[in-house]
């Protein structure tokens, strides 16, 4: 038996409540060197009843790992557990909290859940898990009032430039909520839209004001009704790593130096403050206009929480979408969970990490975020076949098992973003490409996240090529994206099991993945040939079923190796 890849600690992902009576629990191994594994479990004060034993289920697995998994409960919330463990050659060890044994462990070394206490339980995001998301970037989404356009505004579609100004304002947004409903899309995120200089407005001026060019909180508010009328959530974008260079309490600062009320808010260094030597802290490496906040000083900590709660119960937003999540303190996120949470329970709470996040997820803290690992994923595996399909499965399951199972159905699952090159620059402009890693994004688990023109196909590299004006000429855009877009949001709203079925990987090989989502609702199999030719699969296994395949609604019968063309996708529904 390989020890060495045994692993389980009590704490998340290898614990945690579902549910007020219920816990999951988990054990990993090494990949395919376990026969059997079970679990022996009770109430950790019964010292007169047996253990119950129950064989755990193999869930999950990486070319390193395989994953059980189990969820039980009893009746006094209160665990004593161990395993025992049977390996491919027949060697029985039992495992707890001292490490192995040949024999039977005695009950007082089994690892202890203490109790399943009710706060402990992590309140997931239902209407997220179910929805679409779409990010907005206001300046160039929609010009729906020239009134407040800047003074330099250029002509909509001219080329950009880090400066550029196009007009796109809230009332632009509004006039096309509609579309965006016949999109499918469930939420909107926009990028900041407070007070700022530049176009992006990610070096805030004043938190509390919307800026001019692009309405005021009245419009605001009208845009937040219209999107709820048309059953369309919205999430604000906040940036509580750093301010403005010119936000009151720095202007202060700069001011009056040492003096200040305010010289603890930031990181000085030294005074007076310096903006060409940048003698502070500020967001990446010396960006001067962005000073980083002392989150840790209480009055810092207390404006921003005002602002959080503010915005949600004056105008109604239904969350915060929050910038460099993960250079701010936990200490602060922890609070700031309560107080968005105490303003509308059901608010939704996004981080922009980049990375492996696991220490902001479980489930005190934010409740999702920006799944970049996934955008990474998919831009080397379908928009550059950079990666083969055993690494491409590998990295998303590895991925997976890092998370509770109810972060990972809130996972926001982009393949572009305002910070990233277009998927369609980066696969060459090769549409089949686009489609295929649509068809993903949508059947995977996790929120399908549509960054503004992409379903019209707007191409373009790194900030600001990215950032183009969004193409509402229909005879400029592409409407088969757009058609595919829509088909595929309409496969997963009458599907729930893409939303709540567990995942299973069918076949991984020659950029051909395949793969099963199963509930008690329903079993759908999806299959892309990720390949410039032609590809046929064997799948022995489905010979007996008949499905029905959800983007052309034929019925296929799986009776025999099946031809995939070259980028085919099917989506196929077993036919009960």
């Amino acid at each position: 038996m390989n020890k060495y890849a045994i692993y389980h600690i009590t704490d998340v992902p290898y614990v945690y409540a579902v549910s007020k009576e219920e816990l999951i629990i988990r054990m990993r191994a090494a990949k395919n060197d376990l026969k059997k594994c079970y679990i022996y479990v009770k109430d950790r004060y019964d010292w007169v009843s047996d253990f119950n034993i129950y064989e755990m289920k193999l869930y999950d697995s990486t070319d390193l790992f395989d994953f059980y998994s189990i969820k039980v409960s009893v009746d006094k919330k209160r665990y004593r557990y161990f395993f025992k463990l049977e390996d491919q050659k027949g060697e029985v060890l039992y495992y707890n909290e001292r490490g192995f044994i040949e024999e039977e462990p005695k009950e007082h070394n089994a690892f202890q859940f203490p109790y399943l206490c009710e706060a402990d339980v992590y309140e997931e995001v239902k209407w997220a898990q179910e929805g679409i998301v779409y990010q907005i970037f206001p300046d160039r989404f929609c010009n729906g009032n020239s009134s407040n356009d800047p003074a330099n505004t250029k002509a909509w579609g001219e080329n950009v430039d880090q400066r550029s100004m196009f007009g796109g304002d809230l009332q632009g947004i509004i006039d096309k909520v509609d579309y965006l409903k016949e999109l499918g899309v469930t939420f909107i995120y926009m990028t900041p839209i407070f007070l700022s200089i530049s176009n992006h407005k990610y070096n805030t001026c004043d938190y509390y004001s919307i800026d001019p060019h692009f309405g005021d909180i009245n419009k605001a508010k009208e845009l937040v009704e219209k999107c709820h009328e048309k059953g369309i959530k919205v999430l604000f974008d906040a940036v509580f790593n750093h301010s403005g260079h010119d936000f009151f309490a720095f202007k202060d600062v700069i001011e009056k130096g040492e003096n200040s009320r305010y010289k603890d808010w930031f990181y000085i260094e030294s005074f007076p403050v310096d903006l060409e030597k940048v003698n502070y802290i500020t967001f990446a490496n010396e960006v001067a206009a962005m000073p980083k906040f002392n989150t840790h000083n209480e009055e810092v900590k207390k404006y921003l929480l005002d602002v959080a709660k503010f915005w949600i119960e004056e105008v109604d937003i239904d969350g915060w979408r929050l910038d460099v999540c993960d250079e701010v303190d936990h200490e602060f996120w922890r609070e700031f969970r309560k107080t968005v949470k105490r303003s509308k329970k059901d608010a939704f709470i996004v981080g922009e990490i980049m990375h492996e996040a696991s220490s902001f997820l479980h489930g005190e803290q934010i409740d999702t975020i920006m799944n970049y690992p996934f955008k990474n994923c998919c831009t080397d595996f379908f928009g550059k076949s950079i990666i083969s399909a055993e690494e491409f499965n590998n990295i998303l399951a590895s991925a997976r098992n890092l998370y509770m199972d109810s972060i990972n159905r809130q996972m926001l699952n982009l393949i572009g973003s305002h910070d990233t090159p277009r998927f369609l620059t980066e696969s060459e402009g090769d549409i089949r490409r686009l489609k295929a890693a649509i068809a993903f994004q949508y059947t995977y688990i996790g929120i399908p996240y549509i960054y503004y023109g992409d379903e019209v196909g707007i191409d373009g590299g790194a900030d600001p090529q990215c950032r183009k004006c969004m193409i509402w000429d229909e005879k400029k855009q592409n409407k088969d994206i757009l058609n595919f877009y829509k088909t595929m949001a309409n496969i997963r709203k009458e599907n729930s099991t893409l939303i709540y079925g567990n995942y299973e990987s069918l076949y991984s090989k020659d950029n051909v993945i395949a793969y099963r989502r199963k509930d008690d609702k329903g079993e759908i199999i999806v299959i892309i040939n990720n390949n410039d030719k032609d590809y046929s699969l064997d799948l022995k296994e489905l010979y007996e079923n008949e499905f029905k395949d959800l983007i052309n609604n034929k019925v296929v019968s799986m009776d025999k190796p099946l031809c995939l063309k070259s980028f085919q996708v099917n989506i196929l529904r077993v036919n009960n």
